[in-house]
């Protein structure tokens, strides 16, 4: 696509602007969205990036845990003991030094990623339905668990009942397909 300011060079920036309730969406250069005050700037920077962004969500975090902080004495700041690495350091930078890192600051970033992944702290994945076989089942399984956790904690016997069946029925499927496997 080509940009709308300039009709010259190729469109690298998409902006949807909504004023007083009416959406205006525009694709333009850079250089363009530079020159009009279209992008997002730093002072003296080159422009936003992702890095920003996450230091942004770590940085509004980070002002949280100060206040509660400021209640108690200060401690020594954690640091990872692969990489050494510390929290201030990955905020400012926008990455962590090693996977090390993610155990050691998990305290930090579990509220992080449950606010940017809608309550989601764990990867679950997908299995391919024609290879996954008794690795699909079993998910089927576990999830159904959950599910008949949830109904008879709200006291939905009926329900329940249901379920329990469903996993009855998948666990007597799983068994058949993993005897099939072993021979």
């Amino acid at each position: 696509m080509i940009c709308q300011e300039c009709h010259q060079r190729p469109a690298t920036l998409h902006f949807t602007k909504i004023i007083n309730g009416k959406k205006t969406e525009v694709m333009i250069c850079e250089k363009c969205a530079q020159e009009k005050g279209e992008m997002f700037m730093e002072a003296g920077g080159p422009g936003f990036s992702i890095n920003n962004l996450l230091a942004g969500l770590l940085n509004m975090e980070s002002n949280i845990q100060q206040t509660k902080a400021n209640a108690f004495p200060k401690t020594e700041e954690r640091r990872c003991p692969n990489c050494h690495r510390s929290y201030k350091e990955f905020v400012h930078i926008g990455k962590f030094g090693c996977a090390e890192c993610y155990k050691t600051f998990n305290e930090q970033l579990n509220p992080i990623l449950k606010r940017v992944h809608s309550g989601n702290t764990a990867h679950i994945g997908k299995i391919p339905k024609r290879i996954g076989g008794a690795i699909y089942l079993r998910k089927q399984i576990l999830d159904l668990k959950e599910v008949l956790k949830v109904h008879i904690d709200q006291e939905e016997f009926e329900k329940a009942a249901e379920v329990r069946d469903k996993v009855r029925s998948l666990e007597k499927r799983f068994e058949a397909q993993e005897g099939g496997e072993e021979l």
